[in-house]
């Protein structure tokens, strides 16, 4: 069970002080509703956002429009990266994403040489932290100091990343508490709201709207298909050519998906990518994940972008999501996801109004001098011990007791005993990595 922040929560939203902030992952809008007996995956945004109102934030936030933002950071890193390996300049590819706070946490410490592949793009809720507390505390004259930016997640190791000092600006952490869909759920009912029976509600403006396109970030294949989405349009002017806009080959729950998609006829900016087959790749569960970094270790990687999320499925099976006995959860789950982007009248990340005026207003243009100072980050070279870091941990081990052996029992040969161990030491590393 995670280690709960409500406390911290309730004490915020009690400080007459503080103005308190709310953002909600795309997947926990259809997860949330099992806290409460509703069927597993059903969409219950708008009683969501509802809720949150009842239990008193002053301001609730869709951190999909922070996806949004994210899709245009991290496409136009992308395209730099493409341009610059096919133009003779410096570039490191393939480019990998960067949102799984478990995914990173893991490459950090067991592959600290490729880290130069992942996107510098920070993970979505903590860009909108950084946003609440610099342009929206600006529009409202408050102190960002006095701004507490609540995240809810679908994911317990959200609640390590927005403790490391990477995640903060002028001194201010970009996001106060996360919580998951477990303790936002265990609040509602503290506070006696009757969720089931809720009306919608929106989410606020300015940071409220968002594409279609953000909402399946919550999937496995769903960031890839946004940049997609965005990217093939950018360079070429035309939609991407997929039925209803699903990049077919990514779509699904298997381990590791690929796809390969031609670009030709290209607008007159980007005539260095015509002809050029833009490889993909997809995969989920840190187990997956290694297997395409073997592949980069070695030199024999294909791919010029790669997905990763840490838990398999995606965020719609986060280890703060609401435990279902329904082997079908995570197929209900991704279905409702891919429902509530097919509901969108915008479902590309670049046609959000918000996002374009956010630009225009605030930062200027995709990884220009602001983005960088505010959406950017780096990561940290740990090695599996920690050893490339000035980080130390002291463990004393329990001694253990030798045990009689019962007569008749039959005792493993050595390798089976090695090779058995070796499989549980893989097991537990995967948790313990996620779990950091």
């Amino acid at each position: 069970k995670e280690t709960t922040s409500t406390e911290k929560v309730w004490a915020a939203l009690n400080d007459p002080k503080k103005r308190v902030v709310a953002q909600v992952a795309p997947a926990i809008r259809v997860a949330i509703g099992e806290e409460f007996g509703m069927e597993p995956g059903t969409r219950v945004t708008g009683k969501l956002a509802k809720a949150l109102e009842y239990l008193g934030f002053d301001d609730i936030f869709d951190t999909n429009w922070a996806a949004d933002l994210t899709i245009m950071e991290e496409g136009t890193e992308f395209l730099t990266r493409v341009k610059n390996a096919l133009t003779g300049g410096q570039s490191v590819l393939p480019m990998i994403t960067s949102c799984s706070p478990g995914w990173i946490k893991y490459i950090e410490h067991t592959f600290p040489d490729l880290l130069p592949h992942l996107s510098t793009c920070k993970s979505p809720h903590t860009m909108m932290g950084a946003v609440v507390k610099s342009y929206y505390a600006e529009k409202l004259g408050v102190d960002p100091g006095d701004m507490f930016v609540v995240s809810v997640m679908p994911c317990t190791a959200k609640k390590f990343e927005i403790g490391r000092p990477e995640m903060q600006n002028d001194g201010y952490a970009n996001v106060d508490a996360v919580i998951t869909t477990r303790e936002l759920g265990d609040m509602i009912k503290e506070a006696g709201i009757d969720f089931v029976n809720l009306p919608d509600r929106e989410f606020d403006a300015p940071l409220g709207m968002s594409s279609g396109a953000a909402d399946i970030f919550g999937l496995t294949g769903g960031v890839m298909e946004a940049a997609l989405r965005t990217v093939y349009e950018l360079v070429t002017g035309r939609e991407l050519p997929f039925e209803n806009l699903h990049v077919t080959p990514i779509v699904g729950l298997e381990k590791i998906k690929e796809a390969v998609i031609k670009i030709e006829n290209p607008l007159k900016e980007y005539a260095f990518l015509d002809g050029v087959e833009v490889r993909v790749a997809v995969t989920s569960g840190l187990k997956n994940a290694k297997v395409l970094l073997d592949q980069i270790q070695a030199g024999k990687s294909p791919y010029h972008f790669i997905e990763v999320m840490g838990c398999p499925g995606g965020c719609i099976t986060g280890g703060g999501q609401p435990r279902s006995t329904d082997p079908d959860v995570r197929l209900k789950r991704m279905k409702n996801l891919y429902d509530e982007d097919e509901s969108k009248v915008l479902r590309k990340s670049h046609e959000n109004p918000y996002i374009i005026s956010f630009y225009k207003e605030f930062l200027g243009e995709p990884n220009g001098h602001l983005s960088h100072e505010l959406l950017h980050t780096h990561y940290v070279r740990r090695g599996k011990y920690n050893e490339f870091t000035n980080e130390t941990f002291v463990l004393s081990a329990p001694q253990k007791k030798k045990q009689p052996q019962a007569a008749g029992r039959v005792v493993a040969r050595p390798e089976e005993k090695s090779a058995a161990s070796h499989s549980r030491r893989e097991e537990l590393e995967s948790v313990r990595v996620l779990n950091l």
